[in-house]
């Protein structure tokens, strides 16, 4: 199905795009206390594999300052990793548009002894709250694909990132091993929304989160749209067949 300049898509439906971020926010006000655990039921736990991968990327300084931007991470899962590799001198900015995310996000930095070092901003992907050049690394996990405008928010990491700053995306992908392909198909719209119906208590959210999924770009539309925003050297590694990748783009 396509879309007009002013329409977007929210899981299979076409929505105006001003109306797409407030459906994503009551998306996660509802799943912001569970969504750790359904991570890890819905991908077996390897959803931590590909966060150690995506933070191994980044490698923070464990000699000088290093300024890291984390946005869309609401609960805290990668900025933890980023803020343990680096040294004294990381600091991590947690950018998610969610409140009921951040507060379950700042509550674990407390828990985990890291909240002078890990601080949460509200703040929309598409406009941040940051000066230009601010930060030596970006990653956005798992946020991309529900952000209205993914050109406005590629501009956005571009801007807000030094000279010589990386920019690291780890998002669902396409499946592209023929039997693995159906079977993750028919996991993904049969178990998840059960899941999350049993575990979280909303089953519709996961419908909609597995959906989007489906409606994200390829690996190499994806890449393009990167270099369209500027960005150099951009590649994309896929994990696990597919279910995943890890987008790279450099501003050089």
């Amino acid at each position: 199905m396509s879309t007009s300049p002013e329409h977007t898509h929210f899981g299979e439906r076409q929505v105006r795009l001003d109306e797409k971020q407030g459906l994503v926010d009551a998306v996660f006000h509802k799943v912001a206390d569970r969504y750790d655990v359904m991570n890890d039921l819905m991908s077996f736990g390897l959803h931590r594999v590909w966060k150690d991968i995506l933070a191994a990327k980044v490698h923070p300084s464990v000699s000088r300052p290093f300024a890291h931007l984390d946005v869309a991470g609401g609960t805290g899962d990668v900025a933890f990793r980023i803020a343990r590799a680096g040294g004294r001198e990381t600091r991590v900015t947690v950018a998610d548009i969610n409140a009921n995310m951040l507060r379950v996000g700042a509550d674990r930095a407390r828990k985990r002894g890291l909240a002078e070092r890990v601080t949460f901003v509200e703040a929309n992907a598409e406009e941040l709250p940051f000066n230009d050049g601010e930060f030596d690394a970006y990653t956005i996990a798992f946020g991309i694909r529900n952000v209205p405008r993914i050109e406005r928010a590629l501009a956005e990491a571009f801007r807000v990132l030094r000279r010589g700053g990386r920019f690291l995306c780890l998002e669902f992908s396409h499946v592209d091993l023929p039997v693995l392909d159906r079977a993750y198909d028919a996991y993904s719209f049969a178990a998840i929304p059960a899941m999350g119906k049993v575990v979280a208590g909303d089953g519709a959210s996961y419908r909609y989160l597995v959906e989007s999924i489906r409606k994200f770009p390829s690996a190499e539309l994806f890449a393009d749209m990167i270099a369209d925003a500027g960005f150099s050297r951009v590649d994309a590694m896929k994990l696990s067949g597919g279910v995943v990748a890890i987008h790279s783009g450099w501003k050089l």
